[in-house]
């Protein structure tokens, strides 16, 4: 037991795994804080209502993140050496981000007959209003826990996400007597709102101009031509995985009722809790390489045992305990659920191995090769889970991901292996290597 108190202890000296535990601190609370949410709501709210919650949260998500999420790679790469343009950079993607969500959520507004009785609850000028201003704000939102990681201070991110938790909480209930129809979303986004002020007061105010004046005076900064060819290619890959994340879970939405869908979030968002961890481990290691580029190698097989060493034990927790845990929301949610956690539980192992794999890619700019294999997974999940609905129901998105995700991590794993063993000093040979596999 000492000798892993002083790994730990040794880890929290570096840099990098400083940032890993921070983000993975996060998860923990985000997680811990998000049970206890919807266990409130699924006590305060009908079950019509907690699906019908769930379902507009994951809407607004869906189109919020469609610029935020290729953001996420590119300032968490960018960032540590923006210089003298990080300011900039940090406009920029809040910029684009919002603004890009807003057309889609608009777009989403306009044609919500096309959607689902489930969404015909945003119908009208009032709720259409609410919802794209929620796009907005949990764009910024979304990206604001990125700039700090990206900056070196992913500390910060578990305390801010702590409070928006808590006050969240409170005003679920809060809301469950004067607002029982739509309490769950406005709950949901008028923390997010108030969240943003402080901490882009800290970032602009403190950290920014902090990390400004730390930057290495003859480092030049990243070129807007260099940036845009690394979205380009990296856009088109994360709007794949963006499929994965909120586009499938709206499509569920669309084929079932409210109460069903409810069901099946609960179990989609316990289990993804557990993912985020393997997710939030490979942003850090980005962020790092780009600090450090040498150490490549070294640093990929640290995050894959660090993150191996966390999932592993939660996985085997949620395939065992899976109905305890979903009993806890409701008989029903463990009799639907429980196929379901335990599918995407085990699906997260191999999803380690790829997110450390799209990781190093990230932090070389091997954009195309990033690019092929988040594009490869969304059609993968999208097309396996179609084509089981018919026969498994929501289960289909756990036997969809599973397969898609071991699939993928088997084509993957002779790229990843010459990445650990060779890293930044054998890059010409994994890049003609990685090209050739695309």
């Amino acid at each position: 037991m000492s000798s892993l108190w002083g790994k730990v202890l040794r880890d929290l000296r570096n840099p990098l795994f400083l940032q890993g535990y921070a983000l993975m601190a996060n998860t923990v609370i985000t997680g811990v804080l998000g049970m206890g949410y919807w266990l409130l709501a699924a006590h305060f709210y009908t079950p019509e209502e907690f699906g019908r919650g769930q379902a507009v949260i994951t809407a607004m998500r869906l189109f919020a993140s469609l610029t935020a999420l290729s953001f996420v790679g590119a300032l968490a790469r960018f960032l540590p050496v923006g210089g003298r343009r990080t300011p900039e950079l940090i406009l920029r993607g809040y910029g684009l981000a919002a603004a890009t969500g807003g057309v889609a959520a608009l777009g989403f507004l306009l044609t919500l007959p096309m959607w689902g009785q489930t969404y015909q609850v945003l119908g009208g000028f009032g709720p259409g209003l609410f919802f794209l201003a929620s796009v907005v704000v949990w764009a910024v939102f979304t990206l604001q826990d990125v700039v700090l990681t990206g900056l070196r201070r992913a500390t910060f991110v578990p305390l801010n996400n702590l409070v928006f938790g808590l006050v969240k909480m409170g005003l679920l209930v809060a809301l469950a007597g004067a607002l029982p129809s739509g309490g769950i979303f406005v709950s949901w986004v008028i923390p997010t709102a108030l969240a943003l002020i402080p901490i882009n007061w800290l970032i602009f105010g403190v950290i920014v101009p902090r990390h400004v004046r730390q930057a290495d005076a003859g480092q030049e900064p990243p070129r807007l031509r260099e940036i845009g060819r690394f979205l380009a290619g990296d856009f088109p890959g994360t709007l794949s995985i963006l499929a994965i994340v909120y586009l499938v879970p709206v499509v569920i939405a669309t084929q079932v009722g409210e109460a069903t869908f409810g069901r099946f979030s609960m179990a989609h968002t316990l289990a993804s809790m557990i993912e985020l961890l393997a997710m939030n481990m490979a942003v850090s290691l980005t962020v790092e390489n780009s600090w450090d580029r040498d150490a490549l190698a070294l640093n990929c097989r640290q995050a894959l045992r660090r993150a191996f060493l966390i999932v592993t034990p939660l996985i085997a927790v949620a395939i065992l305990g899976a109905p305890l845990i979903l009993r806890i929301f409701g008989p029903a949610f463990a009799e639907e659920g429980t196929t379901l956690l335990r599918l995407m539980a085990l699906a997260v192992l191999p999803r380690v191995l790829i997110e450390v794999y799209l990781s190093a890619l990230r932090a070389q700019s091997q954009a195309r090769t990033l690019a092929v294999v988040q594009i490869g997974l969304a059609v993968l999940v999208l097309v396996s889970t179609v084509a089981l609905f018919p026969y498994f129901g929501v289960n289909a998105v756990g036997y969809g991901l599973l397969f898609s995700e071991v699939l993928l991590a088997i084509l993957i794993f002779g790229n990843l292996r010459k990445i650990l063993k060779i890293g930044e000093s054998g890059r010409s040979t994994v890049t003609q290597g990685s090209s050739g596999a695309s």
